[in-house]
């Protein structure tokens, strides 16, 4: 949709990143009339620019953070269940040399992680040798000790469209590409005017409630479109991460500390590469328009180049993406100390609408964020129903956590004309979702037009009509990451076919 079908809601939320979907989606599911505004595409600020991970944020134990770290690693299985297609566990690989934290230290916070969030499915931590292990291989000779953790990844855009796809199926209202221009109060309800950017059609809508999860615009929001003094502030740091081609042919990913006490991700990526990140640099610049700098580049591959036998330099870089985290402002010295938890303010008051603001938060704790969210919602507008997204499976992710292989052979037999890198792609991206573009097709020629690395006009299809596609880009790089393969030509093909 473009412009909302209605002129009257419960909830508007304005901002389509994982915070605004998960409360959509929340809301809905409690009967809630709600619709989201977002003036780019689902996951097109900070929601697609993660390290792509669910996890509990090791580090965040040597700040002290026991309570993030706490929840997240509970949220990490939670999520795991939810959406076993998107999300899967990953064993990463911690070297350990004598100038770094001492080994009895890491011991102790790997056993503190292994046993605060009271995991079931995931295995727990251990040392292994370097020079007997798989992962020892692509490291310089003088590493020969490390420890293996649980932590598990995620599709981290496709997250967010699927959060939104739920909630659409729940009676809410998704429009992408719709930018909230002003929102007043009017008899006890808010007035916004919406704007759907490609057309520049306007509509206004009345909603009981408005939600604030702009992200990094979240202060913008609440100044320039509600015209509201601010008393809380978000510090903008902007994480940056690199992709090169395959670094290492095994499955683990390595958590790197670097010299500067921060650590650095090499994990494995889309088969035939290698993503690198990520950085923490304190950002006041255009949020629409977020780059990595060469100095941020040449940290990343200083940082690996500590580790690998196989040296890198900006020169092997295939691809960069660079995003901002709206973190709550606690004024820590350096912004890699900044709290990756989240603060939810509501404002009510009388007869006044009620206005819920976000501030920071993290991928992995979204869920309960948008249920807390929710929560407070419940007295203003009259919510009977409670929480209830715990238990909930995301679109696509109905089959057990623990058995994606066994899924994947099943779709193989059920598509035997698929190659099988295409149905583990599919099976990856829309889990059981798949069924309804392939149903009833028996070759590749009836899923059409191919645009290159075998995306077919199926596939576009439903992602235009089901995900909320509407560009190249979207399809490209937040739907898959199928742009690190296309040619700039058959992009071309695909553009001029959604024009179509």
């Amino acid at each position: 949709m473009s412009l909302p079908k209605d002129q009257h809601y419960d909830l508007l939320v304005i901002g389509g990143g994982v915070n605004g979907a998960g409360i959509l989606r929340d809301a809905a599911g409690r009967g809630l009339k709600a619709l989201l505004c977002e003036k780019g595409d689902l996951a097109s600020g900070t929601s697609s620019a993660s390290t792509k991970l669910i996890h509990g944020g090791l580090r965040y134990l040597e700040l002290y953070d026991f309570g993030l770290v706490r929840h997240a690693l509970i949220e990490r299985e939670v999520l795991l269940r939810a959406a076993p297609h998107i999300i899967w566990p990953l064993r990463f690989v911690l070297p350990h040399s004598a100038e770094q934290r001492p080994a009895w230290l890491i011991r102790l916070g790997l056993f503190l992680y292994d046993h605060l969030g009271g995991r079931k499915i995931l295995p727990g931590s251990h040392a292994i040798d370097l020079r007997r292990h798989a992962a020892g291989g692509p490291l310089v000779a003088d590493l020969r000790k490390a420890f293996v953790y649980s932590d598990c990844w995620v599709q981290d855009s496709r997250l967010v469209v699927l959060n939104a796809m739920d909630a659409v199926a729940r009676g809410a209202e998704v429009a992408v590409r719709t930018e909230c221009l002003r929102a007043q109060e009017d008899a006890g309800l808010w007035r916004v005017e919406l704007r759907h950017g490609p057309s520049g059609e306007t509509a206004t809508v009345t909603a009981r409630a408005l939600v604030n999860t702009a992200g990094p615009w979240v202060t913008e929001v609440l100044s320039k479109r509600l015209g509201h003094n601010l008393e809380k502030q978000i510090r903008n740091v902007k994480g940056s991460h690199i992709v090169v081609r395959r670094l290492f042919s095994h499955g683990y990913p390595y958590i790197f500390q670097n010299h500067d006490k921060r650590i650095v991700f090499a994990i494995p990526y889309e088969e035939d590469f290698t993503l690198i990140g990520t950085t923490d640099v304190d950002y006041d610049g255009d949020l629409d328009d977020v780059k990595i700098s060469a100095a941020e580049t040449d940290y990343l591959c200083a940082a690996v180049n500590r580790y690998f036998k196989r040296k890198i330099g900006p020169e092997d870089v295939v691809w960069t993406y660079s995003g901002v985290r709206p973190l709550f402002d606690d004024h820590a010295g350096s912004a890699s100390q900044a709290t990756r938890d989240y603060v939810i303010e509501l404002e009510k008051s009388g007869e006044r609408p009620a206005l819920l603001n976000v501030y920071g938060g993290k991928i992995t704790t979204f869920r309960r964020l948008a249920e807390t969210a929710v929560d407070k919602l419940a007295e203003p507008l009259g919510i009977a129903a409670g929480p209830w997204t715990a238990e909930a499976r995301l679109p696509g992710g109905d089959f057990d956590a623990t058995a994606f292989e066994a899924y994947l052979s099943e779709q193989q037999r059920r598509y035997p004309w698929l190659p099988a890198d295409l149905t583990r792609r599919y099976v990856r991206n829309y889990g059981t979702s798949m069924d309804r573009f392939l149903a009833g097709k028996e070759s590749l020629g009836a899923l059409g037009e191919e645009f290159g690395a075998s995306l077919y006009a199926a596939e576009v299809d439903y992602l235009v009509d089901q995900e909320f596609a509407r560009t190249a880009d979207d399809i490209l790089w937040r739907r898959s990451k199928l742009g690190l393969r296309i040619s700039r030509e058959d992009a071309e093909r695909l553009r001029a076919y959604l024009g179509r």
